[in-house]
């Protein structure tokens, strides 16, 4: 395989010294701390040399180091995991090399860099590279899937940012000419988010009281179900009938359950709706427009 999945812990400036170790089982939970594979463990290819010889190589020419010029999470997106379905997506690392790029890998890891408690490696052996106008520079994509059944997700604390380690390989054929950076990027790893609504009563006369109640939850990767998401700001937004846009009318706080009540008086025939403008764990949710008759 001439990619593998990395998990125990270096940073990218040790990657030179590091052994490659085994990709990890879907069934386990990644062992503290983040271990870097070497060149020829990450990228393949014929065992580097050892001793002497190894070092009479690299003495006869300077290393050629990529540079990582752009990487790309989701194009650009938070990545969103519920309780049941696999979500995938995909890493494009963007490097140059005067002699162009052979490869690049990456993954995401959380936690700390000596105890980490998250890692999501892609699913493929090479990355998918398209060279650029200019040959030197190279996109290379992996995708990764994330199944939130298995231990990928094992808990809800792993929501929020997560580190995007990324390598990439010149394309000399030598294993020894790549760059390694733990902490390259940053992106998001959020819990999928549910809000309903409903207003009542249905018709309802003009100038009564009309009750706006609904409920906020997102998943838990602990329960593999979705829980009340609670002491949250909500906007409860109004559109009258005809109108384009909705306007807010006033902000409602979850309960302890996640739930949401408040009471408007009915002015006009038109549409509520809540409307939750998320949190760095969890991601915004509007729902459908609940229409109301106002006799």
């Amino acid at each position: 395989m001439r990619i593998r999945a990395a998990v125990a812990a270096v940073t990218g400036a040790l990657a030179l010294s590091a052994l490659a170790v085994p990709a990890v089982q879907a069934d386990e939970k990644p062992a503290a701390g983040l271990r870097v594979p070497s060149g020829a463990g990450v990228f393949g290819g014929a065992p580097v040399q050892a001793g002497a010889q190894a070092a009479e190589a690299r003495a006869a020419r300077a290393a050629e180091v990529p540079v990582i010029r752009k990487v790309v999470v989701n194009g650009g997106k938070n990545i969103v995991v519920g309780t049941k379905s696999r979500q995938k997506f995909t890493i494009a690392i963007t490097a140059s090399s005067p002699s162009g790029i052979a490869d690049a890998y990456a993954y995401l890891w959380h936690g700390h860099i000596d105890e980490v408690d998250g890692f999501l490696g892609p699913t493929q052996e090479y990355g998918d590279c398209k060279v650029s106008a200019d040959p030197t520079t190279s996109t290379c994509t992996v995708s990764v899937t994330v199944d939130p059944r298995s231990e990928d997700l094992y808990t809800s604390s792993l929501a929020g940012a997560w580190n995007v380690g990324v390598g990439a390989l010149a394309d000399t054929g030598s294993e020894e000419d790549f760059v390694w950076n733990d902490f390259q990027a940053k992106t998001r790893v959020q819990r999928f988010s549910k809000l309903t609504v409903n207003a009542s009563p249905e018709p309802v006369k003009k100038g009564k009281t009309l009750t706006v109640t609904g409920k906020l939850t997102r998943a838990n990767w602990d329960t593999k179900t979705y829980t009340g998401y609670t002491n949250q700001p909500v906007k409860l937004q109004f559109k009258k009938k005809g109108a384009k846009s909705y306007t807010t009318v006033k902000t409602v706080t979850s309960s302890s359950t996640g739930t949401l009540k408040t009471t408007v008086k009915a002015s006009a025939d038109g549409y509520w709706r809540y409307s939750f403008a998320g949190t760095s764990t969890t991601p915004a949710v509007s729902t459908a427009g609940d229409f109301v008759d106002v006799k």
